[in-house]
């Protein structure tokens, strides 16, 4: 039996719980809980509040009951398939990143079961300028753990260690 990703597993939970506590205070405590709230933080970052009823850059919104739902069971299958191959992946950077996707799209999934969206709120800007859609911990999440594994993947590749010195194993991998 396979050694439990502990590390990927850790960031998952640490990142899912995060992602709640930050959605909660948006929300709750500071009051940014309807569309249109805004709290400016500085010249360049404010705390915005955007119902997000679909998927990144607005793909796939649910409009609808059974929209909502297979949204919720699509993503949800997506989290299976990322936990399955944090399991099987012996790599502990990549275990990491995976850990990192898993918990942000568990907390995003929670927010689009107990609410009928998810819960976006830092808005990146300069002046009217904005690089990114306004977005909560578990995109940033998402984002930087498949970064890391494309990063890893194009730019690190490991040799494996069984692999003769001269054989085409080795010299592909290379």
């Amino acid at each position: 039996m396979r050694d439990v990703p502990r590390g990927g597993l850790g960031w998952a939970a640490l990142l899912f719980v995060l992602d709640q506590l930050t959605k909660w205070a948006v929300t709750g405590p500071l009051g940014i809980s309807y569309s249109g709230a805004v709290r400016e933080i500085t010249g360049f970052f404010a705390l915005r509040f955007v119902p997000n009823h679909g998927v990144s850059l607005g793909f796939l919104t649910a409009n609808g009951h059974f929209s909502r739902w297979a949204l919720v069971a699509l993503t949800g299958a997506i989290a299976v398939g990322v936990a399955v191959w944090m399991f099987r992946e012996r790599n502990r950077a990549d275990q990491a990143a995976l850990g990192l996707v898993l918990g942000g799209a568990l907390g995003n999934i929670v927010d689009r079961v107990r609410l009928g969206y998810v819960t976006d709120f830092a808005d990146l800007h300069f002046g009217d300028w904005r690089p990114f859609l306004v977005f909560n911990l578990a995109d940033a999440a998402i984002t930087i753990g498949v970064l890391v594994l494309l990063v890893r993947a194009l730019l690190m590749r490991d040799k494996r260690p069984d692999a003769p010195k001269d054989s085409p194993v080795e010299k592909v991998n290379a």
